[in-house]
């Protein structure tokens, strides 16, 4: 009976994660992981928090327990990453963070003996490497997607950089936060485990603001200045690796230095291309084929195969090759661009922007109605119970184009957003 019973927790927290815009396909493999990481009485108790942040009070009447109680398990839980701690209008408040990029990733940037992290290794890579259903879920569900690339800025000519908006600059993400923390790459330490990672550097993908200071404040992260930030980021940019982060414009809670051969994101982008599973930078390289010595080594260099070699068509030199881009699947990142010394790739703007949405509550919204699961994110958070949190998710739908009205309203099947919709479309005509 208690072992039915154990099922049944990881049964019903796996129903939790699900309640996020990415979810978390409910295979034996994840059964396993999250055996791993909490407790069969944990499980049961965080299958039965909000997806939205929440206090200590809110915690303690869901699972009918004292404050102090509560207050016991969410801390224990938020010193193993598993919990992110922060603080609201003065007030210490929880948020279970989603598996990616959440606590499948603070499982394994802390080397030490919290978890049996060569078995959460091995598991991680069958479940999200030889399996596909998490990533083409978690990166390939719907037209907005969870991060974004950044492109290096040292491969910028002068007038570009003109037309680079600060979001848009990992350098100036550190220089704005308010906490940076830096922890062991994810992606490279489980591939370690498994005896497949390379040699890119292992201590340098960084968290920012609320999000670092819960993982600092807990040793999962070490804390950084800003100098040392961008230090970071000048050592992964000398590594050829790609600033890939949150997808949006303000306060970014992460940005990783992926290498092409280990890293979750580059992988999907390879794996899932026509799918378009990550956010590109509005910018694409152009070759001058009379100034390319076919050299190849831009094509070594990119992440997602998107620069190949192809025939220069020189009848005098038939072996001769020259550089091409694939603008389908290039992210605008600009390593390429590093490693051409004939100086015959550029970036050129792409010939659309790439819109970014403004904050998490924007991307969440969005990806919550691309992938039918806005009444997951309404009322499993109580937000009816709740005007500030109804405002706030009504506020972002209101923004939204009228096609993604459209699909939140079907979604929802309340005549009351139908004709606050409607009204807002009028009032916006009129004016």
């Amino acid at each position: 009976m208690s072992h039915h019973t154990a099922k049944e927790s990881y049964r019903k927290l796996s129903e939790r994660l699900n309640r996020f815009p990415q979810g978390a396909p409910p295979t034996k493999l994840l059964f396993q992981i999250l055996e791993v990481l909490f407790t069969s009485e944990e499980a049961e108790l965080v299958s039965l928090l909000p997806i939205k942040p929440f206090n200590v009070r809110a915690a303690a009447q869901a699972w009918k327990r004292t404050e102090a109680d509560a207050r016991l398990v969410l801390d224990k839980l938020a010193s193993r990453g598993m919990m992110l701690d922060t603080e609201i209008d003065g007030e210490q408040a929880y948020v279970l963070p989603p598996p990616m990029a959440g606590f499948f990733e603070f499982s394994m940037m802390r080397v030490g003996d919290h978890y049996d992290q060569r078995l959460l290794a091995e598991l991680f890579y069958q479940y999200l490497n030889v399996e596909e259903d998490f990533v083409r879920e978690l990166f390939a569900g719907g037209e907005t997607q969870l991060g974004r690339v950044f492109v290096s800025e040292p491969v910028l000519e002068s007038e570009q950089m003109v037309h680079v908006l600060d979001y848009e600059r990992a350098s100036e993400v550190i220089r704005t936060a308010s906490h940076i923390g830096v922890g062991t790459c994810y992606c490279r330490h489980k591939m370690e485990h498994i005896g497949k990672a390379c040699a890119a550097p292992m201590d340098i993908c960084l968290t920012f603001n609320s999000t670092a200071r819960s993982l600092i404040k807990h040793a999962v992260a070490r804390q950084v200045d800003s100098v040392e930030g961008q230090e970071l980021l000048h050592k992964a940019i000398e590594h050829n690796l790609v600033q890939f982060g949150e997808n949006v414009r303000q306060q970014v809670s992460f940005i990783c230095n992926c290498c092409g051969c280990c890293c979750e994101a580059m992988l999907a982008a390879k794996r899932f291309a026509v799918l378009n599973p990550i956010a590109t930078t509005n910018f694409v390289p152009q070759i001058d084929a009379e100034n390319c010595s076919g050299c190849g080594k831009c094509a070594e260099a990119c992440p997602v195969e998107a620069m190949g070699m192809v025939s220069a068509a020189n009848p005098h030199k038939p072996k001769l090759k020259k550089a091409r881009v694939n603008e389908e699947l290039c992210l605008g990142c600009g390593v390429c661009i590093r490693q051409c010394l004939t100086k015959a790739a550029k970036l050129k703007p792409r010939k659309h922007r790439i819109i970014t949405p403004v904050n998490t509550a924007h991307r969440t919204v969005l990806m919550a109605i691309e992938r039918g699961k806005l009444q997951e994110l309404i009322f499993d958070n109580h937000a009816l119970r709740s005007h500030r949190a109804m405002a706030a998710i009504l506020g972002v739908i209101l923004k939204l184009p009228p096609v993604k009205q459209a699909m939140a309203s079907r979604q929802m099947k309340s005549r009351y957003l139908e004709q606050l919709l409607t009204k807002h479309q009028f009032s916006h005509r009129e004016s």
